[in-house]
């Protein structure tokens, strides 16, 4: 049986978190997500790309984002936090645009990888809960996803954080998804299985 403490670290956990969502909503700078996106469409324009990245946690929401800008009209490809300073940088061509994702802004490991992306002459938007860090500080555009706190026990591991992350990621996917007229035809040709992959018949 759940020990009464875990029941309480539960519900403390959607305490918090239900309350730092809801003040990270009530933030979201929308101009600076329409900055990042003009960014993006300018980049487009010339040929070039998007990329996403991340180290630890938030490189799975980099991943994830990639995946979901890509089946909403933007292609998007997910360059390996690590990865990227030993190769895989060679995915990038000059003017392509990197979303960089760090809840600190300030991961030694994403310092260097940042510094790379820029060595190889793309632009960076920065996803950080911190206004003044190191990359917010070298991105050409920056989108703060900050929150009081991670909530769970020990406050420590990314949660609040990561959901925050999310949010922001998907409203400059909206932005984009309707600058590129995405239709549900167009949106069927790049997912044409499951459930989603069905059109009904007053979407025709």
């Amino acid at each position: 049986m759940i020990q009464e403490k875990s029941n309480k670290a539960l519900e403390a956990f959607l305490h918090s978190a239900k309350e730092n969502f809801t003040a990270f909503v009530e933030s979201v700078d929308t101009g600076a997500c329409r900055s990042a996106a003009e960014l993006i469409l300018a980049s487009q324009a010339a040929g070039g790309r998007i990329h996403v990245t991340g180290i630890g946690k938030p490189g799975h929401v980099a991943a994830y984002a990639a995946s979901l800008l890509a089946s909403t009209g933007n292609p998007a490809t997910f360059l390996h936090g690590t990865e990227a300073v030993h190769g895989s940088c060679g995915q990038l061509v000059a003017g392509d645009v990197v979303i960089a994702i760090s809840n600190s802004g300030e991961t030694s490991e994403l310092k260097a990888t940042v510094n790379a992306v820029h060595l190889n002459g793309c632009k960076v938007i920065a996803v950080t809960g911190n206004p003044e860090s190191w990359l917010a500080k070298h991105a050409e555009c920056t989108l703060l996803a900050g929150v009081r706190e991670e909530g769970g026990p020990l406050n420590r591991a990314p949660r609040n954080s990561v959901n925050a992350e999310m949010l922001i990621l998907q409203a400059l996917s909206v932005v984009l998804q309707v600058e590129k007229d995405w239709t549900p035809e167009k949106y069927v040709k790049c997912h044409p299985g499951g459930k989603l992959g069905e059109i009904r018949e007053n979407e025709r």
